[in-house]
């Protein structure tokens, strides 16, 4: 169920809306049907910092892998 956004080509109202297989999508301000679908990036997830992650190498063991800062 992906999120598109759309404008409206009768009213230029611009919004946001779930898309389910089939779904006909209509304006929500006019119900207009004449819709132009966006170009939209998608948002960034949000990563939580866990204490239990290094934020840096530790640089009394050895290099922790590939993207080592110490490689």
């Amino acid at each position: 169920m992906p999120m598109y956004e759309y404008s409206c080509q009768e009213c230029t109202h611009t919004f946001e809306t779930l898309v389910f297989n089939g779904d006909k999508v209509e304006c929500p301000e006019c119900q207009s049907g004449h819709l132009e679908r966006l170009l939209s990036l998608p948002g960034k997830p949000r990563v939580q910092v866990s204490s239990s992650l290094p934020l840096s190498c530790n640089t009394d063991l050895p290099p922790c892998g590939p993207g080592c800062c110490r490689l």
